[in-house]
Parts: C-alpha cells; structure tokens; sequence
C-alpha cells in the first residue's frame, strides 16, 4: 500500500479514475500515487448500478479506454461486460495495489507554503479518520450522489401499497415476474429498463411527463467487425473510434446547426419502427432541440420491439396521486401496478461532495471558473474529470488524465511546485454543463461555471480538444506556475451567470 504521502492523490476507482491511474503510469511513471474509493469495488457507476439491462449509452469503442482496446462484439455493451473491463484494466495495469477501499473522502487543504493538500477521508469499514498529503488532487468521482438518487415528492405516495424501486438501489429481492410495472421516466434509465423487465413482466408501462428523443441503433459495429478480421487490434479499435467521434461530432453540429432537419430525421427513424398509427407525436415528439438533452439510444430498436410485441407501452401524462393499487393520472386515467420503479434521475453531487479549502479559505464551487474544463480558478494543483455530454464520457475523461501528466511533466522540467488556473476578467459565465435535463437544472447554482472562450470553454468538439489538451501550450494568460510559498487567491463571492 502506498504510504501516507504521495505525488498524486486520485479519488475515484470507476471508469475515468482507473484510466487516470494507468495514464499516470504510462506517462508520469515516476510519480507516486494512491487511489482513494468510497465504496468497496471497482467500478464507480457500473458496479453501483444494477437494475435490469443496464448498459452503455455511448458506443464502447469511444467509451472504452485510449489505451486498452474494446475487444467484446457489441458496441453498445452491458453493465457487466463494462464492469468486467474496467475491473481487468486494474488489474491488467496493477492500479489494483494502488486502491484504498473504504476511503470517502470528506475535505482536502492546500498550504500554499508547503505546496502540498492535506486530505481527510472516513474509512466506512472501520469508522477511522485517515489522513494523507499529496501534491496534487485528482478528483474522478463524477457529479452525481451514489448514496441516493432523486424522486420527486409524488402525491399519495405513502399509500401506495405495492413495490416501490428507484433504479439506482436495485433490490436483489426483487420478482417481478407476471406483474404490472409502471416505470416513470422518459430518458436512459427508463427506456433501457422497460425492455428488459418487459421480457418477464405482465406488461411494463412507461409512463412519461413529456417525450425525449429516442433512437435506435445497432448493437454491434458492422466497421468494427470487418476492421477486426483485417487489421491488428489496436488499428481496428482506432479506426471504429475515430469514425464513431467523426460521427458524433457531425451529429451534434447539425443538431445545433439545423436542429429542424434532425427532428425530422429521428421522426421518421421512429415511425419505421413503432406500430402502424401509432400516436407519434404524443409520446416521441420532444418539445426542445435534439441534443439540448442527451439522445436515448436503444440498441438494435429494444424499446420499439416491445412496443410492437404489446408487452410495453408508453403513457404520456402528468401524475395526479398514487393510489393503493397504482396512480391516477391527471387525465383521470388509473395505471394499475404491482411495481413501480422511479427513474427520475440523479442528485448531482459535485466532486463527491468533498470541500476544498485553499490556505484556510473555504472555496464555493459556484464561484469558480472552469479551465479548460477541468482546473478551478483559484485552487491549485487540482484538476477534475467531467466528461463530455454529447459522447463518450472516456473521451474527455483521457484527454484530462494525458493534460495532468502533461502539467506534472512542466512543474519538473521547469523547477515549478504550483499551477493554479486565474479567473478570466469577464461577467460572461455559463454553467459548466451545458444540458437542460432536470438533474443538471436542479444544482446548477452550485456548479463551477465557464466563459465565454478557451481556455475558460468547454468546447464539447473532441478533435478540437484533442489539439488543446494534447498539443497546445501549458503556459497561457488563464494559469500562474509558482513556487511553495505563493499564496493562492480564491474568489469570495459567486460568479455572475449570463
């Protein structure tokens, strides 16, 4: 085990925090470091998450690691097959040596004066308090709460007197073979988890406040298995990545481009397979603009073929009460239920809900700017990982672990000890996500933010980030490279939203 001092300190066992480690070897294999895992796998999200038909949102070939090719057929994967991968990286890579289990952790200091953080963890094995120093903090812990997620306050709720599941808290118990399940909710989770429960279930119902955007894709790569049987591994998994980002990329630009002519596209994808007259536009006609949400991919059409079988169906309407034997709809209607699963979303949790303080001030999140998406201005040698958006998470999630290595790399080269990013002089700041899905609208003033331009924008364009974070200067107007001693300045007040 690591000792109580190291070089890089990364909080975070799950998919991007096991790549940090790997790139951290890979790279920077002189450092020390030790990884700090609030639960007691790894596996972050896709050893958390259990519900029936889990999978991957984003095809694996962008959402596996640079540096370890996607080998399993399908593109679109489970979650035990992702859980399977990230788990034999660790190991593969010996990361494995370098995870303290156990280990939630609660605050981090910086001492400007001796250039190092103090970070306190609780180990929930053991009720102690450990206390490790590290010269830089790598946060992978993703933005959201793994202990609950988010159910709104549904009226009648507590009579309700069949089962009652939110997704994120599986119960292994669980039978719901033959019976009625209403699964609330419109996006990833509901529409993966109704054609799965609905292969043993009675009948599962989604029923839904609005429509989101619903595509159906294949869930193998025909590229990518010609590409296996003529190519060497790891030229056959670059070229499939490189075509799905090529792809991706095209998509979101033409959706923000001409949002109108992707509407129609997806309407007419989704008339092809949905039953002859049914009622479209009511229930996968989404009032907003492709990709101001995530699109919901169903692989190989899951979710349209229930609907055609006649085990699934959708319900697009409000929620009047929950009654003992179901909900009553504000149309009057009455679902009928055994089970209800509430796939209302997640609580976001920004950086797992440690503090930071930086020679003794407390920092406010919602008053820091983002650099390049991945510093806070005012906290030195700290660097998180949000990933993209509108792809792969693992995209961006490589290019922070290769731009931190790249930062190590200059602090030694140049006799440096500190980099700390400098908030940009600019009223103009935005949230650093940029979706309007509910569980991003709920604690968006309490987000970092972003400016107007780079280095302080996120610019959601893997190619163009690639040539920033891989190729472009280390030394620009938005970091400051000191010495032990240099006080770092944080701001007091929250930064203005445009």
């Amino acid at each position: 085990m690591a000792s109580d001092h190291v070089d890089v300190l990364i909080v975070g066992a799950g998919l991007s925090g096991v790549g940090a480690a790997v790139h951290l070897q890979l790279q920077s294999p002189g450092k020390t470091y030790a990884v700090l895992e609030a639960r007691g796998a790894v596996g972050g999200t896709w050893d958390l998450f259990r519900y029936p038909g889990i999978r991957s949102d984003s095809d694996m070939f962008t959402l596996g690691y640079s540096f370890k090719p996607w080998t399993n057929p399908k593109a679109i994967a489970d979650g035990d097959a992702i859980r399977s991968y990230v788990r034999e990286t660790a190991r593969e890579y010996g990361v494995q040596e370098h995870i303290r289990f156990h280990h939630r952790v609660l605050r981090a200091e910086w001492d400007s004066a001796t250039a190092r953080w103090t970070v306190h963890a609780h180990r929930d094995d053991t009720g102690e308090e450990v206390v490790l120093t590290c010269g830089f903090l790598f946060t992978n812990s993703g933005y959201y709460r793994y202990d609950e997620g988010y159910t709104p306050e549904f009226p009648g709720i507590d009579r309700y007197a069949g089962r009652l599941v939110h997704p994120q808290h599986w119960p292994e118990d669980l039978d719901y073979a033959g019976k009625r399940v209403v699964v609330i909710g419109s996006g990833a989770t509901a529409v993966t988890l109704v054609p799965a429960m609905a292969e043993r279930a009675g009948h599962v119902t989604m029923l839904q406040r609005s429509p989101t955007y619903v595509i159906a894709l294949p869930s193998r790569d025909p590229l990518a298995d010609a590409a296996r049987r003529w190519l060497p591994a790891k030229a056959a998994y670059a070229v499939t990545r490189w075509k799905n980002v090529a792809l991706g990329v095209a998509n979101f630009q033409l959706s923000r481009r001409a949002p109108g002519v992707v509407k129609k596209f997806l309407r007419r994808a989704a008339k092809g397979k949905l039953p002859v007259g049914y009622d479209l536009d009511r229930h996968f006609s989404p009032r907003y603009n492709p990709w101001d949400q995530r699109l919901c991919v169903v692989p190989d059409g899951d979710l349209f073929a229930a609907l055609r079988a006649g085990t699934a169906s959708v319900v697009t309407d409000t929620i009047d009460t929950f009654t003992e034997r179901g909900i009553r709809l504000s149309s009057g209607e009455e679902l009928p239920a055994d089970v209800v699963v509430t796939a209302t979303g997640l609580n976001l949790l920004a950086l797992g809900g440690m503090t930071l303080t930086v020679d003794g001030a407390e920092v406010d999140l919602a008053s820091t700017v983002a650099y390049k998406g991945m510093m806070l201005s005012g906290v030195p040698n700290f660097a998180m990982t949000i990933g993209y958006t509108n792809a792969s998470w693992t995209l961006k999630a490589d290019l922070v672990a290769t731009y931190v290595c790249r930062l190590l790399r200059h602090l030694d080269d140049t006799g440096q000890q500190i980099v700390t990013p400098l908030a940009p002089d600019t009223t103009d700041l935005v949230p650093i996500i940029d979706l309007q899905s509910g569980y991003v609208l709920r604690a968006v003033d309490r987000l970092p933010k972003q400016g107007p331009e780079a280095p302080w924008r996120l610019h959601q364009n893997y190619p163009r980030d690639v040539l920033l974070m891989r190729h472009g200067r280390l030394t620009d107007s938005g970091v400051r490279f000191s010495r032990a001693g240099t006080p770092a300045t944080v701001p007091d007040r929250p930064a203005p939203v445009a």
